[in-house]
């Protein structure tokens, strides 16, 4: 995986599930979104973004959760971006 440009940000660990899951994903060999390192680096500031995306993906709609995931992983296999 590529560094980030930020790497205050890619390197900053703290007490958060998104620290371990950063660690947890490097120690496995795993790639994982780097997005990741913002939500672990700003927490409060991703709080409203984790409430969207928890509305958009997992709440009612006439798309069922499966869907809604299918369709964010084909958009981001279009972006060029690990889903």
């Amino acid at each position: 995986m590529e560094k980030m440009f930020l790497q205050d940000v890619e390197q900053h660990r703290g007490d958060d599930n998104y620290s371990r899951a950063i660690d947890a994903m490097q120690r496995a060999g795993q790639e994982y979104p780097q997005i990741l390192h913002m939500f672990a680096y700003k927490l409060q500031a991703t709080v409203h973004l984790e409430r969207f995306t928890q509305e958009m993906m997992r709440e009612a709609s006439p798309l069922s959760p499966g869907i809604r995931e299918l369709i964010a992983a084909y958009t981001s296999s279009l972006n060029q971006c690990p889903f």
